[in-house]
């Protein structure tokens, strides 16, 4: 294919690298092989040829933190460019910004009940007597 001629259509594993949603076309594979990227609510393959206009989910973080990610794809490329690019190349729909920052906003208010310093010596030895009186 000529560099000039227009995408229309990329590997799902090769756009969500160029996409920079993960650091490698590997991890990108191990991710929809293990059902983190879904296409209109069903699973896909690496091999699956996207297109304009379709819309993904990409779930993405640790266990107790996953964060989901719907998306609509603007544009095609096969290659990784810098992340002002890469931006241009999806919009991420209304309601997925909207709950991700209310779950972000839950995870900052549950942090709220910690202190704000550890026990000093004397704390904890108090700490420690309460708890084995039981």
């Amino acid at each position: 294919m000529k560099s000039d001629e227009p995408l229309l259509k990329v590997r799902a594993d090769k756009w969500l690298w160029a996409a920079r949603f993960f650091k490698t076309r590997t991890l990108a594979k191990e991710a929809i092989e293990s059902g983190k990227v879904h296409m209109n609510g069903q699973k896909i393959k690496v091999s699956k040829e996207l297109q304009v206009g379709d819309t993904l989910s990409i779930r993405q973080g640790h266990a107790t933190r996953l964060e989901e990610k719907v998306i609509v794809i603007k544009a095609l490329s096969e290659n990784r460019g810098n992340a002002t690019i890469a931006q241009t190349l999806y919009e991420e729909t209304a309601e997925s910004v909207a709950t991700r920052e209310f779950f972000a906003e839950q995870r900052k208010l549950q942090n709220l009940a910690r202190p704000d310093t550890k026990p000093n010596k004397k704390e904890r030895r108090d700490l420690t007597k309460f708890k084995n009186q039981w």
